[in-house]
């Protein structure tokens, strides 16, 4: 059964980073499209970051171009969501998805 498990999320001050990870399990991600979405209280959940299987391109929200970077390892068949420079405003839950699967999320706040 595919799964896909979020951490690394946590308190943070402004300016601060984290990295999440998403790891699989029941399939390889390196075959599909990974992406990254949040969702803040009471907004709606927005992508925030994605990964292709077929060339590795990548795209980004735009406010988070030039502090976010999606990268994966395929070895550990886990991608990652580095997050440089965090604002209040990425305060979120983070998840990962895989067409129809999606993790159970990791907590993200950025406060002082």
């Amino acid at each position: 059964q595919p799964q896909l498990v979020e951490s690394g999320g946590g308190w943070v001050q402004p300016g601060g980073s984290l990295r999440l990870s998403c790891a699989a399990s029941g399939f390889a991600l390196d075959g599909y499209l990974i992406r990254w979405f949040r969702q803040a209280p009471g907004k709606d959940r927005e992508g925030v970051s994605c990964i292709r299987s077929s060339d590795g391109s990548v795209e980004y929200l735009d406010s988070a171009k030039g502090r976010f970077t999606i990268s994966r390892e395929d070895a550990e068949n886990t991608v990652y969501l580095q997050m440089n420079n965090l604002k209040p405003e990425d305060t979120a839950w983070y998840y990962c998805n895989q067409g129809p699967v999606w993790g159970q999320g990791t907590q993200v706040t950025v406060s002082s």
